[in-house]
């Protein structure tokens, strides 16, 4: 957590619904960021170069490639 924070009111019931979802040794604000979950891709818009979103590409289709490669030798000694 940042060293700067916000205290927040939340009602008995949201509080129990939060508390219900905190795993051990996890505080109610890791919880809480797990739950709503990381930024939408609007907010990610725009934060790589058309360099860096290329290679990100390029390293997804050749993943992609590998699986499918991977996948097609397990079927063939399947057979």
């Amino acid at each position: 957590m940042s060293k700067a924070s916000k205290t927040i009111r939340v009602s008995e019931s949201l509080h129990e619904r939060i508390t219900a979802h905190n795993r051990e040794d996890e505080t109610l604000n890791e919880t809480l960021e797990r739950l709503v979950g990381g930024p939408s891709l609007r907010e990610l818009a725009g934060t790589l170069s058309d360099d860096e979103a290329e290679t990100f590409r390029s390293a997804i289709e050749a993943s992609h490639r590998q699986h499918a490669d991977e996948l097609a030798e397990q079927f063939d000694d399947a057979e």
